[in-house]
Order: C-alpha cells, then sequence, then structure tokens
C-alpha cells in the first residue's frame, strides 16, 4: 500500500508541472521514460520537474519524456493516466450554444441518460467498444477490398491483380486477434504490447502441435473472443506482478511472468473455450436468420434505435466481429441498419407535418444528408427524440425494414456486411452474401426503401397528437407584417418567447421519449456520431 501511494504522490507532483490535465494530449512509457504529448511546450515547469526525488531527468523529443527508472515508470503511469482521467472529468463542460430550441431539448435528454448510463455493466460495453471501434477503419478497407477482388474474379478481369488484393483483404483479418488483444490490454490498464503477445498465440501457426482437452488446436480457434479474454488474464497477472515482483527485477520478472501464465492459459482453456461460443454465435446466427428471418428482423430492426438510446448495442461490437472473422460478413448488421431507414422516414414526415416551423424544417434539410449515410444523431436528438412519438414511429420503419431483410435470409438469399461502422447508404460498397452481389444489393436497396415508406406512413398519420401540431406547427421567424410595421427587423410579441416556454413542459418534453440513451457510436462510444 506504501508503495501503491508513493506512486501516486509521483503521478500527483508531476501532473501540475506538466500543464495539468488539460495540457496533455498523450500518454505513453518504456523501459524506464514516462512519455508526454503536450498541448503547450510552455506550461511545463522543468527545473521543479528535475528537483522532484522521484524524478531522474527529463529529456525533450517528438514526445516530452520524464525519466523514473525501470520498475517505478510502470507503476508510475497508470496513476498518472487515472489523474489525468479525473482532472478531464472534473473540468466544467464547455456551454453548447444553439439556436434550435428542440435541438437544445436532444442535448439535454443526450446528457442526461448518458449520467445514467454510468453503471459498472454499461462502463465496460464501452471499455468492448473503445477496443474494436478503432479496429473500424481497416476492417472498412479490407472489406472493401475484398469485394473488389470477388467482383473481378467473377468478372474474371485482372487474374495477375486479385492474388495481391486476396492478400490486402484478408491479412489484417488473419492476425486481427493481435490488434485486440493490444487495444484491450490498453484499454484494461495493462501494458499494450504484453496484450498482444499473449493474443498472438491464437493465430501463431504452431499451436496446430498441441492437443488441449483431447483435441488438437487450430489456428485462429477462439478467434476475437479468445484474443479478449486472453489479454484481460493478462492485465489481471500483470498488475499482479507490479505489486509483488521488487522493483529491481520488474523489467525481466513481469513480462516473462505475464506471457507465461497467461500464454499457459490461453492454450490449454481459453482457446478452447472462445473456440465453442465462436461456433455458438455463428451457428446461433445462421438458424436464428433461417428460420425466423422475418420475424427476427422486425424485431432486431425495431428495437436498435433503443438499443443505442440504452448503450447496450455495444455489446452487439464482438459478435459482428466474430461473424466476419468466420464467415466473411456480419448478417445482423444490414438488418440492424434499417433502423436508420425508419429515422430518415420519420424526419421526412416531420419535415411535411410541420411546414409553418420553419427551425425543425432547416435542421432536417440539413441533417438528412447524414441521416442517409447512416449518420443518425443529428436526427435522433435534433428532431425525433425531443418530439417523442415520431421516434417510436422511426422505430416502427426500422421494424418493417429489418423484418423485409429478414424475410429474404430466411428464403436463403443472405445479406451481410463486410465490416462494420458505415449503414445506410455508406454501407454498399461493403455489402457481401451467399447470392451474388446484384441481388445482395438489390435486397438491401430495397430494405432502406421500405424502411424510409414505413417510417414516413407511421409518422405521418401516427406520429403527432393535436396538442403536438398545435404546439410545434408555428413560425419560428418574424412575422413580414410586423417587420414592416415596425420599420426594422423586430420580432413580434411572444413568437418565439412563448413557444419556448410552452415546449419546456409540452408533449415534446423528454417525458415523452425513452430513457437512458448510452454512447453513441462505434468511432468512440461517447462522442462519435451514431451510426444506424
Amino acid at each position: 500500500m506504501a508503495t501503491e501511494d508513493k506512486n501516486r504522490a509521483t503521478a500527483a507532483a508531476i501532473l501540475p508541472l506538466v500543464g495539468g490535465a488539460a495540457n496533455v494530449s498523450s500518454i505513453a512509457h518504456c523501459m524506464t521514460r514516462l512519455r508526454l504529448g503536450l498541448h503547450d511546450r510552455s506550461l511545463v515547469d522543468d527545473e521543479a520537474l528535475k528537483a522532484l526525488p522521484a524524478v531522474m531527468g527529463v529529456v525533450e523529443d517528438d514526445t516530452y519524456q520524464i525519466v523514473l527508472g525501470p520498475g517505478t515508470v510502470a507503476r508510475v503511469t497508470p496513476e498518472f493516466e487515472q489523474l489525468v482521467e479525473e482532472g478531464r472529468e472534473a473540468a466544467p463542460p464547455q456551454a453548447a450554444v444553439s439556436a434550435d430550441d428542440l435541438a437544445a431539448q436532444g442535448a439535454a435528454i443526450k446528457a442526461q441518460q448518458k449520467a445514467k448510463n454510468a453503471t459498472p455493466f454499461k462502463l465496460f460495453l464501452r471499455k468492448i467498444a473503445n477496443i474494436f471501434v478503432p479496429l473500424i477503419p481497416a476492417l472498412i478497407g479490407c472489406g472493401i477490398i475484398a469485394g473488389l477482388n470477388g467482383l473481378l474474379v467473377n468478372l474474371g478481369w485482372l487474374p495477375a491483380v486479385t492474388p495481391a488484393l486476396a492478400a490486402m483483404a484478408s491479412g489484417f483479418m488473419a492476425l486481427i486477434a493481435v490488434f485486440v488483444g493490444y487495444n484491450t490490454a490498453k484499454e484494461f490498464g495493462g501494458t499494450p504490447i504484453l496484450g498482444g503477445a499473449v493474443a498472438a498465440i491464437i493465430v501463431f501457426p504452431g499451436v496446430a502441435n498441441i492437443d488441449a482437452f483431447g483435441q488438437t488446436l487450430s489456428p485462429g480457434q477462439g478467434g476475437v473472443l479468445g484474443a479478449l479474454g486472453a489479454a484481460v488474464l493478462a492485465v489481471y497477472v500483470e498488475k499482479w506482478c507490479r505489486r509483488w515482483v521488487p522493483e529491481a527485477l520488474d523489467v525481466l520478472v513481469t513480462p516473462t511472468l505475464t506471457v507465461l501464465i497467461s500464454g499457459l492459459a490461453t492454450i490449454f482453456g481459453l482457446m478452447y473455450v472462445a473456440g465453442e461460443i465462436s461456433s455458438a454465435i455463428g451457428t446461433f446466427a445462421d438458424w436464428l436468420l433461417s428460420n425466423g428471418g422475418a420475424g427476427a428482423g422486425f424485431v432486431l430492426g425495431g428495437l436498435f434505435l433503443p438499443l443505442v438510446m440504452l448503450g447496450l448495442h455495444q455489446a452487439l461490437i464482438p459478435i459482428h466481429t466474430t461473424l466476419i472473422e468466420q464467415q466473411g460478413y456480419t448478417v445482423l448488421l444490414p438488418i440492424l441498419a434499417m433502423a436508420g431507414a425508419g429515422q430518415v422516414g420519420a424526419a421526412m414526415a416531420v419535415y411535411f407535418r410541420l411546414p409553418r416551423n420553419e427551425s425543425i424544417r432547416r435542421t432536417i434539410k440539413s441533417a438528412l444528408p447524414a441521416g442517409l449515410l447512416g449518420v443518425g444523431e443529428p436526427l435522433i436528438y435534433g428532431v425525433s427524440l425531443p418530439l417523442g412519438r415520431p421516434f417510436i414511429t422511426a422505430c416502427v420503419g426500422g421494424a418493417f425494414g429489418g423484418g423485409f431483410v429478414g424475410l429474404f435470409n430466411q428464403l436463403g438469399d443472405t445479406v451481410g456486411s463486410t465490416a462494420i461502422g458505415p449503414s445506410g447508404w455508406a454501407l454498399f460498397p461493403l455489402l457481401d452474401g451467399n447470392h451474388g452481389l446484384g441481388s445482395t444489393i438489390a435486397i438491401y436497396g430495397a430494405g432502406l426503401l421500405v424502411g424510409y415508406v414505413a417510417g414516413f406512413l407511421a409518422t405521418y398519420f401516427f406520429g403527432f397528437s393535436k396538442d403536438l401540431l398545435t404546439e410545434f406547427n408555428v413560425s419560428q421567424d418574424p412575422a413580414p407584417s410586423t417587420v414592416a410595421a415596425a420599420g426594422g427587423p423586430h420580432q413580434a410579441p411572444n413568437a418565439d418567447g412563448d413557444a419556448d416556454a410552452d415546449r419546456a413542459n409540452g408533449p415534446g418534453s423528454t417525458d415523452s421519449g425513452p430513457t437512458d440513451p448510452g454512447s453513441t457510436g462505434p468511432d468512440s462510444p461517447d462522442k462519435a456520431p451514431v451510426r444506424v
């Protein structure tokens, strides 16, 4: 305990001397040095840092390096990272400025429900998302190359080039377990490269010479789930070693024990268990869509937006990745993407139902292109969620679109995506299936159309009560007669003030919508746009 207090005290002494938490952009460490990325180098007090008893010196390079010595730096760095995170969370939030009252209501809902999401389970799901979200650019790039290669192979074009494209598309997936292990260790507070080293065991060809539970292991067995478990185990072993191994031996003993203990557990346990779980996920997904595709698609498409609001959609990320690793594509994402189609249709209906509310119509016009590409946050928090009913009817549109795509899966026309992240129209380059690209694109496009139409009709006819229409179908701009009479751009009395006051407690208040919005998406669980 005394050692932990000493390490935290060292970190606490360093932080203000490098400009505080707000001045730190990145944190890493090597064998002996704490390496910091800084926003403003002038805020650093070099002499005071050098005077600290634990600091052996400072080095100016591409990062600002504080020499703490072997063993010590590995213990001080986690404490420093925690202090920086605490400092950032304690910083006063910047006030958001919005001219649109409805968008302000949406932002308030988002902030309120984000605070409710700080439960251990949802925080764990955010960690899972943080592991996989950085992999999305590579998944997208390799997925598009795989689709292009498949098209060229089917057409018989460029036979000298297609093997190279296949290597580009498959290389990342062959080693994805290593990247998952690296990110897992980083997210759970361990040394990233040790997490990657343990996860690399899973894809090493030599495991084919090992028997476990009476079966011969195969390279890649357990996939990303095995890599995830192996890296988490490595983090706990490493932390245990940091606590008990003397600092003088830390640089030699801790990495060795971490790889040895967690590696043996991975080979003679985790690979087998994770392999069974991965196989069960693939089998269940195939069975679900083959036997109840329309019903399953209806439920999945209808519930995905609420799952996003609750932050529970993050639990699907490892499932998507496992399916891509096993089958080459995930059959779930095209169905879930229909939720975004329902949202777009609902927004278009709101546009036509509120012809006098120029403010909301401008919001919809500006957010609709992003919505068509699968970026749903502007429409969700700026339009449908604050209004209440249109959010529910948007889910109805997503349900019908999901049911349509699920029906074709049930009939044998599989529609899948070779990567996660994009949605809406942006998903077209990543589509894949079992009956040719043309058929797959046609089914997905028709599903989007069904989602648009169903969301529009449900919202147009059932998305507004009489009171809601009376409240929101009013002009937010100054009346022309008032401007002319006043001789200037003065607003009519109560044109906005009374409407704003009414909206605060009217039918469009937060009580109308669902509760507990969660993390907003794949790029980062708290800040990235919702992709539905």
